[in-house]
């Protein structure tokens, strides 16, 4: 079964484009990555997707139920991670949570109990008191506590030091082995790498390409670096060039017999080639030269 299913999904505000005729399907159980930097369209997509916004054309479903018809039936099955967590000033962590767990009709306390333990969250505290990571910590036991079929987070690791994402992933990978489906929204590519089984990358409101993150990383891209003195110009295929004391590095996607002549050309005193990174693979796939709708 399809946990999230989208055909042609689109959403404009007035005339500035928010996501356009986007399509994807994913199955439920999967730990899915939508990859994007800001403005992309990754929150748009999940605005829409939860109701918060409606749609300008286009339609998804949630567990086979229509996302504008059945809202309130979808929405008992998800637990939502925004980016920016905002709660009633005045209230006590503990509070935040029992105001979550009492709107689903829920007893979760054991659950809030563990998640809280684990992320070293103090539920006598008020709200107003807490850091930016310590509140993103309580958005998070709130999302997870019900232990909802479908886990929505939106860039979930903001403010959360390495410790505590660490815990955090940890966390999400457990509730997947038991059988939530996670759509994993960030451009922190290390974390999509690590986690997600696929991914789809999105640009200026379209998908560029979706597919397994094993599949995404085989590209014909080379991450190059030279040492020495030699001429680029014209050569087709490079992105992202950069200097790094004193050498060259860029990805190359073009004939690798062609470069090879041109670096014999120079004055090369040393060079290295290695497979990219996701991280490297997303900028190849952004550059506007490679980018292919």
């Amino acid at each position: 079964m399809d946990a999230i299913r989208i055909s042609n999904l689109t959403k404009y505000y007035g005339k500035s484009r928010g996501i356009s005729e986007l399509n994807l399907k994913i199955k439920e159980g999967e730990f899915f990555g939508f990859i994007g930097p800001n403005g992309a369209g990754k929150s748009t997509t999940i605005r829409t997707l939860l109701g918060l916004i409606s749609p300008t054309s286009g339609s998804a479903q949630i567990f086979g139920k229509d996302i504008k018809k059945e809202r309130e039936k979808i929405l008992q099955n998800i637990g939502y991670l925004p980016s920016e967590a905002v709660f009633y000033p005045g209230m006590k962590v503990k509070e935040v949570l029992t105001l979550s767990a009492d709107m689903r009709k829920m007893n979760c306390l054991d659950a809030a109990k563990k998640l809280c333990e684990r992320l070293q969250l103090d539920t006598n505290r008020k709200v107003d008191e807490l850091s930016f990571g310590n509140r993103k910590k309580v958005a998070i036991v709130c999302a997870l506590q019900s232990n909802p079929r479908l886990l929505i987070l939106d860039e979930p690791t903001g403010g959360l030091d390495p410790l505590m994402q660490r815990e955090f992933f940890d966390i999400l990978r457990e509730r997947n082995h038991a059988g939530t489906t996670i759509f994993l929204s960030s451009h922190v590519l290390s974390e999509i790498q690590r986690n997600c089984t696929r991914a789809a990358i999105i640009r200026e409101g379209k998908i560029i390409i979706c597919d397994s993150v094993d599949v995404l990383a085989q590209t014909n891209a080379k991450r190059i670096t030279i040492h020495g003195s030699v001429n680029l110009d014209g050569l087709k295929g490079i992105c992202d060039k950069k200097e790094i004391g004193g050498a060259v590095s860029f990805l190359y996607s073009g004939d690798i017999k062609v470069l090879l002549q041109r670096l014999a050309a120079g004055g090369v005193s040393d060079l290295s080639i290695l497979e990219p990174d996701l991280e490297e693979i997303f900028l190849h796939y952004y550059e506007k030269e490679g980018y292919r709708a």
